[in-house]
């Protein structure tokens, strides 16, 4: 059999190296004839089939946003009676000769329908004021709970709490009631001091069950909620699913991507839709059975259809084009040919069948216009490679700013003048160096320069928790820099590095000369890393989480100092728990000469 295949196979080679382009073409018609009418076949079954499967998908993706956008505007609705309560009512009030009681009722009564209740509490977990809600269960212990750590751990950030049953307050009404906690963490006023505190504002798990509830996916299908690690909020069988007479995918759909995907559930195919829940990172998932069924009739059209296309393709190429356009495909290929070797200038002539003078044409415009387009793209990626630049350069959270002016107005309203003088000159200067005329590269005395206000800023907003100090070894200030490296590299040792310091938290920066390169240390006595976080910190395979912060961050400083310089230069980060962090920024020595270059060569 072996042999005579092989037969078969030379005698076939011989036969095609023997037939003229005419014949070539011909056979070739044929076969595309077939292989198009299969082909084609295929290609309709699949997009019968994917076109259902899209309106599904597209369908789900709809009422899931929607849900989204509803449960979305819930949060938003809990979020403004939160800031409210914190700018209008806290913030204004001094607890030594003014109480909260009355602005908080009047907040309540506003949003009873939404709320179960709102309460105050100071450092130590002790109730300042509440409403509906005024007294603590005997033995309740706020400090311990999990939203109050979670407002003190980030205090910039709202807390959402998965639901939970209220066990805090004496509640006549019901003892049982489930809510789910938003906290964050306030400033307190008595006697013009400041001290800290936590706003809990417990909202009824009803509305967000309403949200959830009723909502109907095609073919039966349903939508359920989960928190971050997939445990269930609501499920419209939930009380099944705990009684372990159904089950449910919660786990493996909470650790999918935002999207629609596919999974086999218990022998059962079916379209799983994932939508995160802004502010908490709980999931709404969409649960749609997946099914199919034939069809004759198309089935009967389709064949009917790929047989008349075979006969009109097959009848029309084989008897009419292949003879005309063999010739002016043969001399268009020996023109391909002789700019393969190199030659600058072929003559192409331009005739034939009509595809054939089109394609000839091409060729001849795209010789004449290789050089032009090479230019283009050139320019083109200089263009790009600065959009980058400027687009990494811009991610600066406004939150620092507004933060800054924030305790700049209650230290003024406290009397303290002069640390908000300062505080308001920092700014002023922090700002005129991060603007720099809309220039990249500064002198490496401003960048510290920089930082040193940034920290006089940040060190009397956390009131000296921390040292900081901004050395230079002698002659590297007059050197060049790329702007604002070093100042997310402080604010991430801030927000990580110093907040599990109680006292004695120390930063430095210092830069230095090594041979041909720059560079500058920042280094904290905090927290430190495990191994593992410091390998994918700087990882651009692995996600990046987005945490308190400028949201620059690392990884951004590492990925601008190589656009801008290569890879042989960026971050490199040393790290012990417990023992502290120091993140190395190396780059190459810069004269004012090197920076002006780079400077013209990256604006487009």
């Amino acid at each position: 059999m072996k042999k005579l295949f092989t037969r078969a196979a030379a005698s076939l080679s011989r036969r095609y190296r023997t037939m003229s382009i005419q014949m070539v073409i011909s056979l070739s018609f044929t076969a595309a004839a077939v292989a198009g009418m299969l082909l084609m076949g295929l290609s309709l079954v699949w997009r019968y089939s994917a076109g259902t499967e899209q309106l599904v998908r597209e369908n789900t993706e709809r009422v899931l946003s929607q849900v989204n956008m509803n449960m979305d505007s819930y949060l938003r609705r809990m979020m403004r009676v939160s800031d409210t309560m914190y700018y209008r009512i806290i913030k204004n009030a001094d607890l030594a000769t003014q109480s909260l009681d009355e602005g908080m009722e009047l907040l309540y009564e506003e949003n009873r329908d939404e709320l179960v209740s709102i309460a105050v509490f100071d450092s130590k977990g002790a109730l300042v004021a509440g409403t509906p809600l005024t007294a603590l269960k005997e033995g309740a212990d706020p400090a311990s709970s999990g939203w109050y750590q979670a407002a003190l751990d980030k205090m910039e950030n709202l807390h959402f709490s998965t639901p939970h049953i209220q066990h805090l307050f004496a509640d006549p009404d019901d003892s049982f009631r489930w809510v789910v906690s938003l906290s964050r963490y306030v400033q307190l006023t008595r006697e013009g001091s400041t001290y800290s505190g936590v706003l809990l504002v417990d909202m009824g798990f009803s509305g967000i069950e309403q949200v959830c509830r009723d909502v109907e996916l095609a073919g039966g299908g349903y939508i359920y909620l989960t928190d971050a690690e997939g445990e269930l909020i609501y499920h419209p069988r939930q009380q099944l699913i705990y009684a372990g007479l159904e089950t449910e995918n919660n786990l493996a759909a909470a650790s999918l991507p935002d999207g629609v995907h596919t999974e086999t559930f218990e022998g059962e195919r079916r379209l799983v839709a994932v939508k995160t829940v802004g502010y908490t990172g709980w999931k709404l998932v969409g649960v749609v059975p997946r099914g199919g069924a034939s069809d004759d009739g198309y089935t009967f059209l389709f064949g009917l259809s790929m047989l008349l296309f075979s006969a009109f393709l097959m009848a029309l190429l084989n008897f009419r084009i292949s003879a005309r356009i063999s010739d002016p495909i043969r001399r268009l290929e020996q023109s391909v040919k002789e700019l393969e070797a190199g030659a600058q200038e072929v003559a192409i002539r331009e005739d034939g069948c009509y595809e054939v003078r089109r394609l000839a044409h091409s060729i001849a415009s795209m010789v004449s216009t290789m050089r032009h387009l090479m230019d283009d793209i050139i320019l083109q990626e200089k263009r790009k490679r600065r959009s980058e630049l400027e687009v990494l350069q811009s991610q600066i959270n406004p939150h620092f700013l507004y933060n800054t002016l924030d305790s700049v107005i209650w230290m003024t309203e406290a009397g303290r003048y002069d640390e908000a003088i300062q505080m308001v000159t920092s700014l002023a200067r922090l700002f005129r160096i991060a603007l720099s005329r809309g220039r990249s590269f500064i002198p490496l005395a401003d960048e510290l320069e920089h930082a040193r206000h940034y920290m006089t800023i940040q060190q009397i907003r956390y009131q000296d928790k921390f040292t900081a100090s901004v050395t230079a070894e002698e002659g590297v200030e007059g050197l060049y820099t790329l702007k604002l490296i070093v100042q997310p590299l402080l604010e991430n040792a801030i927000y990580h590095g110093m907040a599990g310091c109680e006292e004695d938290g120390r930063i430095t920066v210092t830069a230095r000369r090594d041979g041909s390169d720059l560079v500058i240390d920042v280094a904290d006595n905090g927290t430190g890393m495990p191994p593992e976080v410091v390998e994918r910190l700087l990882d651009e395979s692995q996600p990046q989480t987005r945490s308190s912060g400028s949201g620059i961050g690392v990884r951004n400083v590492h990925r601008r100092i190589r656009l801008t310089f290569g890879e042989q230069y960026g971050l490199e980060v040393f790290s012990e728990p417990d023992e502290g962090t120091t993140v190395r920024i190396r780059l190459p020595a810069l004269t004012a000469e090197e920076a002006a270059q780079l400077q013209r060569e990256e604006e487009p």
